[in-house]
């Protein structure tokens, strides 16, 4: 006789019926059949069969045959079921449920049944009934725009092949309401339909219809009970809760309920801002007003008495002093009672390396301090305070790993690390490897992640597992404007991650060899007036041993004769520049570690063919320029080097050439009046007045005229100031000033302020022998850079055309002032996309006396970027001009600047 035992998983939490029972049941007692059931199984004999069965008898499992439409091998279910054939199992017993269990958790079957197929003496034969869950081949959003649907179906992962099931079906619907919902769209409704695949009968597609219904905005919010504060004082407290206001364009009214949430408590934290201690909502309500899609909020507020510091008292303190924790604190008694700043005075959580008293024990090694502002006596309107400290053991940084650099040689990072085993722990010192890791630009910055490891506080130290997240570090470069009277552009490769030691070794291309932190750039520059190539290399830890950057650059550029109002160009007359740099830069440790010192040597050598302006009087000649230049500069800007939230860049530099006037013995004032210096006929021509030839060597007056001593003869300009400029003789000084300040948000959706002041001024040593006609200022527009024409400075100031505010010489003088705010859409690795919104001022000057730093022309506008890894830095600005370009009358207008592979 066969018997049949049924044990069934249910599916999702839901019982189903099963249809295999045989139809010739031994037991009909109803009462028996429940009680059965409830056991989970259910016996079943063929009337034919007489094989006896005893409810909970110990076997031999004989064998265990696998059924269903599956996907799935056999053995490997019975492997994950945990059941092997030989061992003892008890009927029903806790193997066949564990089995049941562990086949459960997988997530792959909706319905899971264990029937008896034999009993042979004391041996069993089970089989295992499967019904494999269906999966997905396609899933198809209806309701949103085709660009919003893919984005959801990403987010969502709902890939071909995933089990389909109740929970992925919840899942997703929940999610997709929960975005909306944030989004302001509080009534959106999402249903999912699961259609068969006619293709395959366990294939199915999930089809979401998404309503998502229109925004639901706040109508008003009421509030009650306040008299200290008025209305519009709390609202404002409420920073993402606003009320639906016409003139209210740059914030949005939607009501979101975490928002709601921690506005509650910003309203609350703003009475203790004012001695409010006891303050609180002791009512609100969110009303939706269905006939408008609304939502009406009402709250009342109970203000409590106003309070004020008393005695604060520190109890625990060993490392410093009551009145060094004091001056810290700030807080003296009789001082309204302020919660919020007595919290941020012990731990600011907003500003991890602020100036507070949690900090100054964390900076210093004490990073199993605690520090507890106590309530202890409150007297009328009085509150005395005990600042309660357990300073703890000191500690010490252990074992310092970096994870997650697959290109990048360990020791281009270990060497910029301020956290060293061995050293005392400094909270301060983590903040500031953070950044250098991020100024390295061969990660992202906004990944970087030093995990806490280790943690012993008997043993007074701890591990840090610097976290990283690799991104392309070279750069195809493509950077382009317009400006001068035509399109300039570069095209050039960088490769910020270079390693000169694997130039030889051909296992290390891939596709160059990378690693070691140098920078090597070669770059091909060019418009219709000027055509320049260059080929750079810096090694940032020149020796290895101390960060003293080394660099050297070459370049060689041909310009040719542009008529900058015609836009014609003669490519007949051009000069040539070949330049030579090498410089270092190392950095210093007093005042602080932030300072820079640079120094180097440069030398040009300009070559002119049949090629005159105002500037260059001597149409064919040479000129040469060995100059020396020196930088201080100190910038501590935050992590992201793209998108900075805080810090600043200063700088002082200073290029000049030797005094060649001191000690060359040449009078430049008097070279007009020496014979060599005068105006002779180079060629037989013919006298203006009497139509005769004049001869060879004649000399000549201003007219064109003979006449007979060269005293009376006119100046030939061009070979004095050949002599003048055949070594260069200047000093060039130029001060920079570049602030970030985060006005809202946290670092990912900050809003920041950068703050941006220039300076330059071009001198010469000798008066007589007057300012070069190289190294000038040329401002206005996109402030296309790299542009290595003449030793030029090209500065930016967007509304106005390239060049256009300087003149077609440049300048001697310029300032300049800038104000952007910066928000970001998105600071991924990928790409870091945000916008801005600008306002400068600037001007050229021809000399020092015409300055005038009140008299500038100035702009405003907006603009985007976007940062890809392998092309830079993209852009475009749109900016207006306020005033008129030097020489005309009307205002600029409207600009339109693009910016490729440029940052400002």
């Amino acid at each position: 006789m066969k018997l049949l035992l049924v044990i069934k998983k249910e599916k999702d939490g839901l019982e189903k019926q099963v249809n295999k029972l045989n139809n010739n049941v031994l037991l009909r007692n109803s009462t028996t059949f429940i009680m059965l059931l409830l056991l989970g199984s259910i016996f079943q004999v063929n009337a034919q069969d007489t094989t006896p069965y005893e409810r909970g008898s110990q076997y031999i499992l004989g064998n265990v045959e696998v059924t269903g439409k599956l996907t799935f091998n056999q053995q490997t279910v019975i492997t994950f079921a945990g059941l092997e054939k030989g061992q003892k199992i008890i009927v029903p017993g806790e193997e066949i449920s564990s089995a049941i269990k562990k086949l459960g958790k997988l997530g792959l079957f909706s319905d899971i049944d264990v029937y008896i197929n034999e009993i042979r003496g004391d041996s069993i034969f089970l089989e295992l009934s499967l019904v494999e869950l269906p999966k997905l081949s396609e899933a198809k959003i209806i309701g949103l725009k085709k660009k919003k649907n893919e984005e959801l179906l990403k987010e969502l992962a709902l890939t071909k092949g995933k089990v389909v099931n109740e929970n992925l079906i919840t899942t997703s619907k929940n999610f997709i309401e929960k975005k909306y919902q944030k989004d302001g769209f509080y009534n959106t409704k999402v249903a999912a339909n699961i259609i068969p695949d006619t293709t395959n009968g366990n294939l199915v597609k999930m089809v979401i219809n998404v309503d998502k219904g229109s925004k639901v905005k706040i109508s008003n919010i009421d509030i009650e009970g306040n008299q200290t504060l008025s209305d519009k004082n709390i609202k404002s407290a409420m920073k993402k809760t606003k009320e639906k206001l016409f003139v209210r364009f740059w914030k949005g009214s939607k009501f979101i309920p975490q928002d709601y949430s921690q506005d509650l408590i910003s309203i609350v934290d703003k009475y203790k801002s004012i001695g409010y201690r006891d303050a609180r909502i002791v009512y609100d309500s969110v009303q939706y007003k269905k006939e408008d899609n609304t939502i009406a909020i009402k709250m009342k507020i109970e203000e409590g008495r106003k309070y004020y510091f008393g005695d604060i008292k520190f109890l625990g303190n060993t490392i410093y002093t009551d009145q060094g924790l004091n001056r810290l604190l700030g807080i003296k008694k009789g001082d309204t009672y302020n919660g919020v700043l007595l919290q941020d005075r012990i731990a600011n959580k907003k500003s991890p390396d602020a100036d507070d008293i949690t900090n100054l024990y964390q900076n210093n090694g004490y990073l199993f301090s605690t520090i507890n502002p106590v309530e202890v006596r409150t007297v009328n309107d009085t509150i005395d305070f005990e600042i309660r400290i357990m300073e703890g053991p000191l500690a010490y940084f252990n074992k310092i790993t970096v994870v997650g650099n697959d290109k990048t040689n360990d020791h281009v990072i270990y060497r910029e690390l301020r956290t060293k085993p061995g050293q005392i722990y400094s909270k301060e010192s983590l903040i500031r490897t953070i950044r250098e890791i991020g100024q390295l630009g061969f990660f992202d910055p906004e990944a970087i992640d030093p995990k806490f490891k280790n943690v012993d506080a008997a043993a007074g130290t701890v591990d840090i597992e610097y976290n990283l997240v690799e991104k392309g570090s070279s750069q195809i470069e493509l950077q382009g404007g317009y400006g001068g009277g035509g399109f300039i552009g570069t095209l050039g490769l960088s490769f910020n991650n270079f390693s000169v030691r694997n130039i030889f070794n051909k296992d290390a291309y891939k596709p160059l060899p990378m690693g070691d932190g140098q920078r090597m750039s070669l770059r091909l520059q060019g418009s219709t007036f000027f055509q320049t190539y260059s080929l750079s290399f810096s090694e940032p830890w020149f020796g290895g041993r101390k960060p003293m950057q080394f660099s050297t650059s070459i370049s060689h550029s041909k310009q040719f004769l542009n008529n900058f109002q015609s836009n014609r160009v003669d490519k007949s007359r051009s000069f040539n520049i070949t330049s030579l740099a090498v410089g270092t830069a190392k950095r210093l440790q007093v005042p602080d570690d932030f300072f820079t010192l640079s120094q180097g040597v440069s030398f040009q050598y300009y070559q002119l063919n049949n090629y005159t302006t105002n500037l260059f009087t001597f149409p064919n000649g040479t000129s040469r320029n060995l100059s020396y230049f020196i930088s201080l500069s100190r910038n501590n800007k935050g992590v992201n080097p793209i998108f900075p939230v805080y810090g600043s860049e200063f700088s002082v530099t200073a290029k000049f050439s030797p005094p060649y006037s001191l000690f060359n013995n040449i009078d430049y004032k008097d070279l007009p009046n020496q014979e060599e210096y005068k105006v002779k006929t180079t060629t037989v021509v013919q006298n203006p007045t009497t139509g005769d030839n004049m001869p060879i060597g004649t000399y000549l007056d201003e007219t064109g005229n003979p006449v007979e001593n060269y005293q009376d003869a006119a100046v030939d300009i061009g070979k004095v100031d050949q002599k003048s400029f055949y070594w260069l003789e200047f000093y060039k000084i130029k001060l920079k000033g570049d602030w970030y300040t985060k006005l809202a948000g946290n670092n990912q959706n900050a809003l920041v302020l950068r703050t941006l002041g220039e300076f330059g001024y071009l001198g010469a040593y000798n008066q007589d022998r007057g300012v070069i006609p190289f190294e000038r200022f040329f401002l206005g527009g996109d402030g296309l850079a790299n542009i290595t024409l003449d030793g030029r400075d090209v500065i930016q100031l967007r509304g106005y055309p390239n060049f256009s505010l300087s003149g077609q010489d440049g300048g001697v003088v310029y300032n300049k002032f800038s104000m952007e705010l910066r928000y970001p859409l998105t600071l991924k690795s990928a790409a870091s996309i945000y916008v801005l919104g600008f306002a400068e001022a600037g001007a050229s000057y021809n000399s020092l006396k015409e300055y005038n730093p009140f008299v500038m022309q100035r702009s405003a506008g907006f603009g985007l970027r976007v940062f890809m890894p392998a092309f830079g830095l993209l852009g475009i600005d749109f900016g207006y001009g306020f005033d008129a370009i030097p020489g005309l009358t009307q205002k600029n207008g409207w600009e339109t600047h693009f910016i490729i592979g440029q940052q400002f």
